[in-house]
């Protein structure tokens, strides 16, 4: 049996954790239920995954949800085409034998997640943009962590149930069988004062004058009301390229806003020096 206790996560070098989620990620952990991270992109949902696993020395197996996929192949998939082929031609030297199933399989990262021999961090990165049916179905998989075979009639069990992290944009609303489920805890977009100690976690040489510009800047910008607003991870990216240039911007004319801005429409509003269409 798994040591949970064991399992702590302060946070790391690379990520700014304040004590709420310091509290709810740790908890999910040690009760070992799957944590729904909700919030606008570029909140950190899917680096706080990453981040745990690096902390605690986990693997980590990704499942990136799209709108077709099917909660079978999460799990595995059957490689017939490969199969097919090497009924007709053979084999060769790679050692398949066409008559068995197992010789064709391909894992999913849940698959892979569940027959690994240790405890790994499992995420499911934007699961609102897959159908609700979907969702309840991988859920259930989740919950009793084991899946069927259905060709061969077996069972999957994992070995070691998962750290399972969840991420939403919220393009989609999730079905409450699914909420229920979960722990979930909503990551707000983060203060002037935290963005602050966002960035002095990855670049502890800025100078001051450049990250308070840059800083006010940025919020000045989110306050616009682009279609798409700047995030922490536009802010990093551009004082990172700030920082490079040696150069403190200017509120009149900031350079590189191409890094900051990524529509057409927001930046041609903001060449024109207007508001975004939620202020038009």
């Amino acid at each position: 049996m798994t040591n949970t206790r064991a399992l702590e996560f302060t946070g790391t070098d690379r990520y700014y954790l304040d004590p709420e989620l310091r509290t709810i990620v740790n908890i999910a952990l040690a009760m070992e239920k799957p944590l729904l991270l909700t919030g606008e992109a570029g909140t950190g949902k899917t680096q706080l995954a990453l981040e745990v696993a690096r902390a605690l020395s986990m693997d980590t197996e990704i499942l990136r949800a799209k709108s077709t996929i099917k909660g079978e192949e999460a799990c595995y998939t059957q490689d017939t085409v490969l199969r097919l082929n090497d009924a007709r031609f053979g084999p060769g030297s790679s050692g398949r034998n066409v008559d068995s199933f197992y010789d064709y399989v391909i894992w999913g990262p849940i698959g892979r997640a569940f027959r690994a021999e240790k405890k790994v961090v499992l995420l499911l990165d934007e699961i609102d943009k897959t159908e609700s049916d979907v969702q309840d179905n991988l859920l259930d998989i989740l919950d009793e962590c084991q899946f069927t075979i259905r060709e061969v009639n077996e069972t999957i069990k994992a070995k070691v149930r998962p750290a399972i992290f969840i991420t939403s944009n919220a393009k989609r609303e999730l079905s409450d069988p699914f909420l229920r489920r979960c722990y979930c805890h909503h990551i707000a977009f983060p203060s002037p004062e935290q963005m602050r100690e966002i960035v002095l976690l990855h670049y502890p040489k800025t100078s001051p004058a450049l990250m308070e510009a840059a800083i006010t800047i940025f919020y000045e910008l989110r306050e616009r009301g682009f279609e798409k607003p700047p995030a922490t991870s536009e802010l990093l990216n551009w004082i990172g390229a700030l920082d490079r240039l040696g150069t403190v911007p200017s509120p009149k004319n900031p350079p590189l806003t191409g890094i900051l801005l990524k529509r057409a429409g927001d930046i041609q509003t903001y060449r024109e020096g207007g508001r975004g269409r939620r202020y038009a």
